[in-house]
């Protein structure tokens, strides 16, 4: 099944956990956000509606629409790449927790060239799309690609147009390797792009790029995988050359200390070692603590308490890498803990 040709709005058909059944018909299940984790999220939905017939609707729309949906009790649960800072959690009543790790990479639209023939560095990034680099046989990208074929063609610059957790994210590494990024673009979810046409989702800078010839964007590592684009290998920050794969994602997040930041919410940007995918990001999902409806909030927890405990052999199969145990362990505990019903009872029972 292609996961990548549907509208970013999609209703995704999920099952209610068996223990829930009684319950699950009264319960509207329905997130919304990140469009990163989509992929995997429409594959786990899938294979668990086999169990159940209930559904879940899940809109991927941008982590930044599904930030102020959730903020706004519209839907059970949203979903986004850019983590809410403790106290933002902390005033809105949410628990935010991790739920698997991908890649952001580099896509291109350049005839002659496949995917991993080109490779890129931060700085170089960083100034094709600030505008400073504008072809694509430029210096700076024939230094870093002394063999390849590089035509003498404008870069025609993609970006993403709506409140994207992945545009945090590329915007992390980007101003970690560029000063003049950090202090002239700034990082954020949403963007004054100084160059470049907008697109909406992962989804929509994927299709851009491929109809522009010239082309460059940056998506989740799925949409480039199961599209079939070229995508461009890095440098890293040890100064090696790495190529996008559920290994170098792992390697970058191998590291991570995930309790030392409210709600998880490690950034993976950038990280150090030889094999580090220097675009690595996790993706997270916020719950509030005293649900709007409990049964729908309930059935949605068991749903990722699936996820993590059946859908490690799906996510590699996306490139994408599941949560380690002893954070899986630790997240479900803050389920126990904080997430409870309208009689102070947990919703959910840590196994």
């Amino acid at each position: 099944m292609n996961y990548f040709t549907r509208p970013m709005a999609v209703a995704i058909a999920v099952a209610a956990a068996a223990a829930l059944a009684p319950v699950a018909h009264a319960a509207d299940i329905s997130g919304a956000g990140a469009t990163f984790p989509y992929p995997i999220y429409a594959k786990w939905a899938d294979s668990y509606k086999k169990d159940t017939g209930f559904n879940l609707n899940y809109q991927s729309i941008g982590s930044g629409g599904g930030v102020k949906q959730i903020k706004a009790k519209t839907v059970t649960f949203g979903a986004t790449d850019a983590p809410l800072k403790g106290e933002d959690l902390e005033s809105e009543g949410l628990v935010q927790f991790p739920m698997v790790m991908g890649g952001i990479v580099p896509v291109v639209n350049l005839e002659g060239i496949k995917p991993g023939e080109l490779v890129l560095d931060g700085k170089t990034l960083a100034d094709i799309f600030q505008g400073t680099i504008t072809k694509w046989d430029d210096a700076a990208i024939k230094k870093l690609n002394p063999s390849a074929k590089l035509p003498s063609q404008a870069i025609a610059v993609v970006h993403r147009s709506d409140g994207s957790g992945t545009t945090y994210n590329f915007a992390y590494y980007l101003g970690e390797t560029s000063p003049e990024w950090k202090a002239k673009v700034g990082v954020n979810s949403a963007l004054e792009w100084p160059v470049g046409i907008g697109a909406k989702g992962n989804e929509g800078v994927a299709n851009n790029v491929s109809q522009a010839s010239g082309a460059i964007g940056y998506v989740e590592y799925a949409y480039a995988k199961q599209n079939k684009m070229t995508y461009a290998d890095m440098i890293n920050k040890d100064g090696k050359k790495v190529e996008p794969s559920a290994k170098t994602f792992s390697a970058a997040a191998a590291n991570a200390k995930w309790d030392s930041q409210p709600g998880f919410g490690v950034i993976l940007a950038n990280q150090p070692g030889a094999d580090s995918w220097p675009m690595t990001a996790a993706t997270w999902i916020l719950v509030h603590k005293k649900p709007v409806d409990d049964a729908a909030t309930t059935a949605a927890l068991n749903f990722f308490d699936w996820s993590y405990k059946n859908g490690a052999k799906m996510a590699d199969e996306l490139d994408y890498v599941p949560m380690p145990a002893a954070v899986v362990k630790s997240v479900e505990q803050v389920w126990a803990k904080d997430i409870v019903g309208k009689d102070g009872k947990p919703l959910f029972t840590a196994k």
